[in-house]
């Protein structure tokens, strides 16, 4: 069943497939019969190609790496000369294919080369437990038959992964190789081609169209072998594959070199066709070799968390109301009842208390000075009994501004003297009234501890308040947290975050190295590897482009940054020179810097 609806949706993402096989169901036998058949697929050709040309020319454009052309290429140029401007769509119809086929290519490559790399354990576990259940089970039948028969089940579990995944980096790496050549040349006939159609529009129109013709018939023969017949068990059976046969140009226009105006909207349509063509080929082989989907990569974990959902939906069916108990309404109430405690002492009470402490001020410095008065009070009442005590014992007059540690030192010398007749002096002496000044005394050390405690803890209400509201807020902070990482997914380069401004500097790295890459052949005077890692820059730049364009439209730096990506991606310009812009661009642009803070 499987394989099944993979094949429907094969066909439908084909439709020529799907209508030579509704042809080729069809009985009819009779001459009348292959002359109704052979006008259905004459309408069919006719639809097709009127859906690939509006498809082509009205498509939504996406930002992409502009032409390398001359600056005379303004807007009022393009409506001035009309065949030029459609040359021009086709043109920039052209590289944006190729980058958005390019971007599914490597994608799909560095996920097999990310498992090539892998240890001998982890492609193992690959082909058991990561290309689906029905790999799982074959993968574990054919471990165990062939440790029967032969004894050497992981080797060749090992050397059937290993096939497996270098048969895909091989296929994916020529798809990239062809591509990046077929773009290179592109934009170097585009950048050759763009001063003389300044000039002589008329004449070298037609040989750029003749010259990209001829390119699509050099990728036409780079990669029209690597449809080769599919494996067992894929997705795609070899009944609907899709050969690649570009559309030529006639020979009457191979050989004129004047053209009307309708051979050449002729030659720009059948460039759509060929578009079309390479994009139905591209998208059938790199399903064949992509990487397995999410859902076949971790479908185990699914299948637990289906299994585990299943019995926490049995255990609650359990104890719900369907079966008689009234358990969850009591774990409801009781998590209500906790949260609206939690709420209480730790949001609603301190943030009360911290009100009370910031509004309410005057009320409690009133509060202070009562209190500071009432030591007041006791102090001058010990202060009076400490020098009434020692005018009367020691017989002389103290002046009333006696300090209370002169008066308590001849207090206690009395008060020991006193205690050598303790019965004695408790009926006729002054011990009692020594023992109640001390009290006095106990009683104002008392009241000033008490008052020091006190503004101590007004001190810190604050503080308490704030210890108290921490577990809110820190749980505050991570939801916040948890929200924001959420909303603000930064894992690309379009994004505003430090991994995303990582990712763009990653970006600059790999021009940067591709760049030298492609000095590296030049030196060595191997044409073909240069001009594929040409095309490698120019897709890496592109990238780049995209990346950087909002951001540097926020923080109008885009004029000079734009001119910086179009100078890189100019076939002509020195390597040293290129360099040099980037290292300026790391070093000037804010989109490009380190980090959040501008230094």
């Amino acid at each position: 069943m499987e394989k099944a609806s993979e094949n429907e949706r094969a066909l439908v993402s084909n439709p020529r497939s799907l209508w030579n096989n509704m042809i080729q169901k069809l009985t009819l036998s009779s001459d009348d019969d292959n002359k109704f058949k052979e006008k259905l697929s004459n309408l069919y050709q006719l639809l097709a190609t009127s859906t690939t040309l509006i498809a082509g020319k009205r498509r939504r454009r996406r930002t992409s790496l502009p032409l390398p052309l001359p600056n005379i290429y303004s807007t009022d140029y393009r409506l001035k000369f009309g065949e030029v401007s459609g040359i021009f769509d086709v043109l920039e119809g052209i590289l944006e294919h190729i980058f958005v086929n390019m971007h599914s290519i490597q994608k799909n490559l560095q996920f097999w080369q990310s498992k090539a790399e892998g240890s001998r354990g982890q492609k193992l576990y690959f082909m058991i437990f990561e290309r689906g259940p029905h790999a799982f089970v074959d993968g574990i039948v054919q471990l165990i038959r062939n440790c029967i028969s032969e004894g050497s089940g992981i080797q060749n579990l090992y050397c059937s992964a290993t096939s497996h995944i270098y048969d895909r980096i091989n296929i994916l790496t020529s798809l990239r190789f062809a591509l990046a050549t077929f773009l290179a040349q592109i934009y170097i006939e585009i950048d050759k081609f763009g001063d003389e159609l300044a000039n002589d529009a008329e004449k070298s129109l037609p040989l750029l169209l003749l010259t990209v013709d001829g390119i699509f018939s050099k990728l036409e023969a780079s990669i029209a072998h690597l449809h080769a017949s599919p494996e067992s068990g894929s997705s795609v059976d070899e009944s609907d594959s899709v050969s690649l046969r570009f559309e030529k140009l006639s020979e009457v226009m191979q050989e004129g070199s004047q053209w009307t105006g309708c051979e050449i909207r002729d030659a720009i349509d059948l460039i759509y066709q060929n578009l079309h063509k390479l994009d139905s080929y591209l998208s059938m082989l790199v399903l064949k070799n992509r990487k397995p989907r999410k859902i076949t990569l971790y479908w185990m974990r699914y299948a637990c968390g289906i299994v585990g959902i299943s019995v926490c939906s049995i255990w609650l069916l359990r104890h719900s109301r369907l079966t008689g108990s009234h358990d969850i309404e009591h774990w409801i109430h009781e998590a209500k009842d906790s949260t609206v405690s939690f709420f209480s002492d730790h949001v609603e009470k301190p943030l009360l208390s911290i009100r009370d402490e910031l509004f309410d001020t005057f009320r409690k410095r009133h509060k202070g000075v009562m209190e500071l008065e009432e030591v007041q009070l006791t102090t001058h009442s010990l202060h009076r009994m400490l020098l009434a005590f020692s005018e009367q014992t020691q017989g002389q007059k103290f002046p009333e501004n006696a300090s209370d540690q002169e008066l308590l030192e001849i207090m206690m010398a009395r008060y020991e003297k006193e205690l050598m007749h303790p019965i004695q002096n408790l009926l006729k002496g002054e011990l009692v009234r020594a023992i109640l000044i001390q009290i006095q005394k106990l009683k104002l050390d008392i009241e000033t501890a008490l008052l020091e405690l006190d503004q101590i803890l007004r001190a810190n209400e604050i503080n308490f308040a704030v210890l108290a509201a921490l577990p809110a807020f820190l749980l505050s902070l991570g939801i916040l947290a948890l929200i924001r990482a959420w909303l603000k997914q930064d894992t690309r380069a379009e994004g505003r975050g430090r991994i995303a401004r990582l990712q763009r500097r990653l970006l600059i790295v790999e021009v940067e190295k591709r760049i030298m890459d492609f000095q590296t052949c030049i030196d060595k005077g191997q044409e073909r590897d240069a001009q594929c890692t040409f095309g490698l820059v120019l897709y890496s730049l592109d990238r780049l482009y995209r990346a950087v364009e909002s951001h540097a439209k926020a923080t109008g730096e885009w004029q000079c940054l734009r001119q910086d990506i179009t100078d890189l991606g100019r076939p002509g310009l020195q390597t040293a020179y290129k360099l040099t812009i980037t290292s300026r661009m790391e070093r000037v642009y804010d989109c490009l810097l380190p980090s959040l803070k501008r230094y």
